[in-house]
């Protein structure tokens, strides 16, 4: 259960309230805080993209692992997109995009859920690499954004991009499961 590749997914997990506190001390003016929160960001992004291949070179896959990477993955995002709400990073129309990217995360971990008793699974699709490659870049600069120019406009340019990929790829799963679905009846 303690491989790298878990203790790597329980630690982007354990960096959420760290971050929280960071927007929390930010929002007294402390730039060093908006760093941290970045840096905190940027380390958790880089072991989401690294546990997976250091599981699979190393031959270190584990049932705790498997349930819980998915699922640290949609906490991580899902906290963030919060965060960014709460403290007016995203909000009016640019909480569309965070919407429509949690709706496709609950949406596809239901259907992951449902399928796979069946022995059914969704495999994750190169689009939906590039997905979350584009969302974790949009919000990297949106943890930002208080600091430095442009940032935001990036960030939610990035967002828009990661919420029409989430939209193609969320229809894939969608379609794919249906079908099967219409199999069981």
């Amino acid at each position: 259960m303690f491989t790298i590749p878990n203790i790597m997914t329980m630690a982007r997990i354990a960096i959420i309230p760290v971050m929280f506190i960071c927007f929390l001390v930010e929002n007294t003016g402390a730039e060093s805080a908006i760093w941290l929160c970045f840096a905190l960001y940027v380390i958790a992004s880089i072991t989401d993209f690294i546990d997976g291949w250091w599981a699979r070179k190393y031959n270190q896959i584990t049932a705790f692992g498997t349930f819980l990477d998915p699922i640290s993955d949609k906490i991580f995002v899902g906290c963030l997109l919060i965060m960014l709400v709460g403290f007016g990073r995203l909000d009016g129309l640019a909480m569309i995009p965070a919407l429509i990217i949690m709706v496709r995360e609950f949406l596809v971990s239901g259907l992951r859920e449902f399928l796979g008793p069946h022995d059914i699974q969704l495999p994750v699709t190169k689009l939906a690499k590039w997905k979350t490659a584009t969302q974790m870049i949009s919000l990297g600069f949106l943890i930002i954004t208080p600091i430095t120019p442009y940032t935001a406009e990036i960030g939610l340019s990035l967002l828009s991009i990661a919420a029409a990929l989430t939209v193609i790829t969320g229809w894939g799963y969608l379609r794919a499961g249906l079908d099967v679905m219409k199999k069981m009846d």
